[in-house]
């Protein structure tokens, strides 16, 4: 399947035979480049971004009483992308799916970027239940800042390409999956400059000093180290963060993970995308409970579709992103089906609607939030509510402070400051609770 980032697209579906699918045409020689290659669930998904050619062309002579033909377009990029189940494939008008390893991590320009440097700070808060108190009237600044990355796409240590999770400790310091650059990234609190490679960029590979894809990461208070989720190399590791270590190791491979959550028991949650499932592990084990999913690809209350971040409560309670239902899940614990608590009103725009779900989070009142990533916007459920409210975003595809291109990871500092993994951006922003 391919993705296309199109800016010269034409939405024709007015005169399409299928109106409710999102048709484009495009242009006689329009050129793409390659961005990106994924093999997701049994998808092979390879990005294309349109491109300016080298030498100038010849514009179609346009028919009398027809619209005029602009080299440059309005602003809304058009990209097609679907989710599929066995019945029937979804066609969908989406921001970038997809930005991924195609352009492979290197070896950085800056000399210490291929190590992990200096002694960090054991943080402050476990990494089992980031609780936040969060009054239900809050809000948040409009504009966020950039904290980390925003310097294009790159291996720079002041860049990122393609942030996928992140985590917040108690001292603000950012923890981020750099997926395409296949490393870990963290920022101190005040220090937008540049970050810290604190786990990979070595280069793609399966050695245990490689990250081939990492989707999401999470802190380890009682050992001091990161529990990452190294996609593409099928596995997750745990990661010291003491640099006079060597201790890293395997947890758990031969599995095609996306998302962590770890509870206050310590038991560790991982979402398998390979079998649109969520189990539960107790740390240092491999045997595993079947806590949501298991029962195919599908949309039945009983099932999920590329299940990718995670939530779990106290309760041991689990919250799953259900991307191409368009839903998020929880999942009581030892209970056989879930509870929609966010959409599955099928893809679109409205409140009551999201689209392709990415990070989530719960606050102390069980309010729920959302990275709507095709949406480009962060939404608000309040619990047992039929539809959300939009608290950051939702003005558009785009790099301006109050807009994304495509969301992924989604977390709170313990002030109630909201931080988005703005990917196609290649950003982290801070909106500051007001």
């Amino acid at each position: 399947m391919f993705t296309l980032h199109c800016k010269s697209a034409r939405d024709i579906r007015k005169h399409s035979f299928y109106p409710v699918e999102d048709e484009v045409l495009l242009m006689a020689a329009t050129q793409f480049k390659v961005v990106s290659s994924l093999d997701q669930g049994n998808l092979h998904i390879i990005q294309l971004e349109e491109t300016e050619p080298p030498f100038p062309l010849l514009q179609p002579v346009p028919i009398v009483g027809s619209l005029p033909i602009h080299s440059n377009p309005p602003d809304d990029s058009t990209t097609t992308s679907s989710c599929t189940n066995k019945d029937k494939t979804e066609k969908i008008s989406t921001k970038p799916q997809v930005d991924t390893h195609g352009a492979a991590a290197s070896a950085s320009k800056n000399t210490g970027i291929n190590s992990i440097t200096g002694q960090m700070s054991a943080v402050k808060i476990s990494a089992s239940i980031n609780e936040v108190n969060i009054p239900g009237n809050a809000k948040w600044a409009q504009n966020g800042v950039t904290i980390a990355g925003g310097n294009g796409r790159g291996d720079d240590t002041d860049q990122l390409s393609s942030p996928f999770g992140l985590f917040v400790d108690d001292d603000q310091t950012v923890v981020i999956t750099d997926f395409s650059n296949g490393r870990i990234m963290q920022w101190k609190n005040g220090d937008t400059t540049n970050g810290q490679v604190v786990a990979g960029g070595k280069g793609k590979g399966k050695r245990l000093r490689q990250l081939e894809a990492p989707t999401d990461v999470l802190i380890d208070k009682e050992t001091d180290s990161l529990i990452i989720c190294d996609r593409n190399n099928r596995r997750v590791v745990r990661w010291s963060r003491l640099s006079d270590t060597t201790q890293d190791e395997i947890l758990l491979d031969n599995m095609k993970c996306w998302g962590l959550a770890i509870d206050d028991q310590r038991y560790l949650y991982v979402s398998y995308i390979g079998k649109h499932e969520v189990r539960r592990y107790q740390l240092g084990k491999k045997n595993y409970t079947l806590v949501a999913g298991g029962n195919g690809k599908g949309n039945g209350l009983n099932q999920l579709n590329e299940p990718h971040y995670l939530f779990v409560d106290r309760q041991q309670n689990v919250y799953v992103s259900d991307v191409c239902n368009h839903r998020v899940m929880k999942w009581n614990k030892g209970a056989t089906e879930g509870i929609v608590v966010a959409g599955g009103q099928g893809y679109g725009n409205a409140l009551t609607q999201l689209s392709l779900p990415e990070g989530i989070f719960v606050d102390k009142l069980d309010t729920l939030y959302v990275a709507d990533s095709s949406n480009n916007r962060v939404m608000r459920w309040a619990q047992g509510a039929k539809q959300g409210t939009v608290v950051a975003g939702g003005n558009g595809e785009g790099a301006g402070a109050n807009q994304f291109q495509y969301l992924r990871g989604l977390s709170f500092d313990r002030h109630g400051n909201l931080y988005v993994a703005d990917m196609s951006n290649n950003r982290v922003q801070r909106f500051s609770i007001e």
